[in-house]
């Protein structure tokens, strides 16, 4: 995880569980200029959410955001217990 540029942290919804599928993939899609604005050769970009769901679809945003600017990458996901509380993560690899 080393190079990793977390995005999360500057949007109230970063600490959400959300509550349907639609909530899920609206937030997730959203979230596109953020990570785009990191993904590049140099970077790799990460998020962070209690979430699992929001992960689970990133997974399958990653690769169709990264193909938009002809790079490739790979994505890694893992968890943490913080607290007591479970985060699910979602970074890319180069």
């Amino acid at each position: 995880m080393e190079n990793v540029k977390w995005i999360n942290g500057s949007h109230k919804e970063d600490n959400r569980i959300f509550d349907s599928e639609f909530e899920v993939e609206e937030w997730a899609e959203a979230l596109y200029p953020d990570f785009v604005a990191y993904l590049s050769e140099i970077n790799n970009v990460g998020y962070a959410t209690p979430d699992e769901k929001v992960i689970k679809y990133l997974a399958s945003l990653f690769p169709q955001w990264a193909d938009y600017i002809n790079l490739q990458i790979g994505v890694c996901t893992g968890k943490i217990e913080i607290d007591g509380k479970i985060i699910y993560k979602i970074w890319t690899v180069k």
